[in-house]
């Protein structure tokens, strides 16, 4: 703003509050009261867009009420219709705004149908772009318990009321057990020299046992398994050799067993990798003379042991009459279909 608008302005001013008589220059550079209206008026076009504020020099001696005060009562008024605007009225009123609603917790009849016969997770619903939170922190127990289950160590306890010894294979941990599926499938050499040694040669049926994927599948469900086998195979009057366990085996470890003990059938129960339905599935493989070399197409396999899918006891007297059908056909596998039909 020019400086002789400014100086003439804040003498007005001062005028006005009283504090000198307009006959009294306030200062050497004073303007003259004369020159100060005509300056008003030259310059009350250029400089209205500054002070916000119109206002002639008759206008202002006339008013009883100083400058500083006027500017801030407009500047009040200013942010009260603001203030009005923005929250008594809506400015857009063409969109009406609507309560956020949930998700209806009900299903169609064919999802719930579907519901009945798997324990798959659908028609879980969602909040929002999200699972709701039971689903999620369902889904993160199911996982944690997946992972315990991968990572976990068959009890001592339970291989005592087994009465079994345990022996080893070529890995030396997890980790190894994990990224090498080969060392699984091989014993160490004290473990052959044991399995020698305490175990029966030639039996018609060996049974083994191997925590696999899943300790807690062992822990579970082998127990009783493993006693509905043993009394069916005894009601069929079928030979059972020496029942051992191994920690962290492979399927494919039954051949290498096979060729030590020369076996006619071999029941491998093991523990299955888990899933996020359930972290307890063991599965029963049972082959025909295995050996170094056997294909995968000789093995069969009864799957999904657990109080979810097919229950301990009722594997365990089914898989005494899948071992009678294998030792008279004297076959397994694909090659046991193949005489069968």
């Amino acid at each position: 703003m020019n400086e002789q608008l400014v100086s003439m302005i804040t003498q007005l001013v001062i005028e006005k509050m009283g504090n000198q008589t307009p006959d009294e220059p306030s200062h050497e550079t004073a303007v003259p009261i004369e020159d100060q209206k005509e300056i008003l008026i030259k310059l009350q076009a250029k400089e209205t867009s500054e002070a916000d504020i119109v206002a002639s020099p008759s206008a202002i001696e006339r008013s009883n009420e100083p400058l500083i005060k006027l500017y801030h009562s407009e500047s009040h008024n200013h942010e009260q219709l603001y203030y009005s605007a923005s929250n008594n009225e809506p400015t857009d009123t063409t969109a009406p705004i609507t309560a956020f609603k949930f998700e209806e917790d009900e299903v169609s009849e064919s999802v719930q149908a579907a519901k009945k016969h798997t324990p798959a997770r659908i028609g879980v619903g969602r909040a929002g772009t999200r699972p709701k939170t039971k689903t999620w922190l369902k889904f993160r127990l199911d996982h944690a318990a997946a992972v315990d289950a991968v990572y976990g160590e068959v009890t001592e306890g339970l291989l005592q009321k087994l009465d079994v010894f345990q022996v080893t294979t070529r890995v030396t941990d997890k980790e190894e057990y994990i990224t090498r599926p080969d060392l699984g499938r091989r014993l160490s050499d004290e473990s052959k020299t044991l399995i020698q040694s305490k175990c029966a040669k030639n039996p018609k049926v060996q049974i083994i046992l191997s925590n696999g994927l899943s300790a807690s599948a062992i822990e579970e469900n082998v127990q009783d398994v493993y006693l509905a086998l043993q009394q069916s195979l005894n009601n069929l009057n079928i030979e059972i050799g020496t029942t051992f366990y191994i920690d962290k085996g492979r399927v494919a470890l039954m051949d290498e067993i096979g060729e030590l003990l020369q076996a006619e059938v071999i029941v491998y129960l093991i523990g299955e990798r888990p899933g996020l339905v359930s972290a307890e599935s063991m599965s029963a493989y049972i082959c025909y003379q295995p050996r170094i070399g056997t294909v995968e197409a000789d093995r069969m396999v009864v799957s999904n042991i657990h109080k979810g899918g097919i229950p301990p006891l009722e594997a365990g007297a089914y898989l005494g009459t899948v071992v009678q059908k294998i030792l008279h056909y004297k076959a397994s596998g694909v090659g046991l279909v193949a005489k069968e039909g």
